[in-house]
């Protein structure tokens, strides 16, 4: 098995990993509150980044690390994984899997629009009707099709799942500065990030035990969804010859995300989840093509 082969095969299974990811949100959070679920999660993908570190022998990396690195990852690990995986989560308690789950994969169009004030990035017209493409879609979700009455489903979830991806870009757009090793930047994101939340869980007094119903699925996200799928991913960008050989294999986690929650969540899938789907990735196949135009 070659590189590129390699990477194909370190992409797909990162995919299949967040395909599942909506699903076991939304069956853990059935026996746990969103805060306490993000907690144990987080101490498990701690422990495994943990692993992954002396496995790749990269541990003494982090006897490197000085003050203004560790105040860097302080800041990216408030972002994400607190801030992001609270709104997400919480978006996940009150809206339709399917219908958080799409609305959280918008994330590229609101990296675009973020990237004009942090990168100081010009807006093409082919940029503007990609972005207006994707917001079609978020209209025809937030509305479960009736586009025309402007009515959203539920106006909270829905910003709080488009907050998520507010969140996501801003952390993203700075990591991107951050030229340390990626899966160091990682475990020490969710160090902190992880002391963060335990400090938010006990001021609000939500420190309990999770159902031991909730054990199976907080350890899943923790090991899956938080750990080893963003290693794999990371490992699948290195080994590929193009980012965009792998990257565009991401499209596919809403479709399967869609296929895995019909079977373990039990949702109908909605056609306004897939029209809504369908303009998102377009809008964002748009501006990719714009890009590489």
């Amino acid at each position: 098995m070659n590189n590129q082969q390699k990477a194909y095969a370190f992409a797909g299974a990162a995919v299949l990993m967040w395909s599942t990811a909506g699903s076991a949100f939304k069956v853990t959070l059935r026996y746990v509150n969103p805060v306490q679920m993000l907690l144990f999660s987080a101490c498990i993908s701690v422990l495994v980044l943990f692993l992954i570190l002396i496995i790749q022998k990269k541990f003494k990396y982090l006897k490197k690390m000085t003050g203004k690195d560790m105040l860097t990852s302080a800041g990216l690990g408030l972002l994400n994984p607190f801030l992001f995986y609270i709104v997400l989560f919480k978006a996940y308690d009150i809206l339709l899997t399917q219908e958080a789950m799409v609305l959280n994969f918008t994330w590229p169009v609101t990296l675009t629009i973020l990237s004009i004030p942090f990168l100081k990035q010009k807006v093409s017209f082919m940029s503007l009707l990609a972005i207006m493409v994707s917001f079609a879609g978020i209209v025809i979700i937030g509305t479960n099709g009736h586009v025309l009455s402007l009515k959203f489903s539920n106006t909270t979830g829905v910003m709080l799942a488009l907050g998520s991806t507010v969140i996501w870009s801003v952390f993203w757009l700075l990591n991107m500065k951050d030229k340390r090793d990626d899966v160091v930047k990682l475990f020490l994101n969710f160090i902190f990030g992880t002391f963060f939340i335990l400090l938010y869980v006990i001021s609000s007094k939500q420190m309990v035990i999770p159902a031991p119903q909730a054990i199976a699925g907080v350890i899943y996200i923790g090991i899956f969804e938080m750990g080893v799928a963003y290693v794999l991913w990371l490992k699948a960008l290195q080994l590929s010859s193009t980012t965009a050989k792998v990257s565009n294999l991401i499209f596919l986690a809403p479709f399967f995300s869609l296929i895995v929650i019909s079977i373990v969540v039990g949702e109908q899938i909605m056609l306004s989840t897939i029209a809504g789907l369908v303009f998102i990735v377009g809008g964002i196949l748009l501006q990719r093509y714009k890009a590489n135009g």
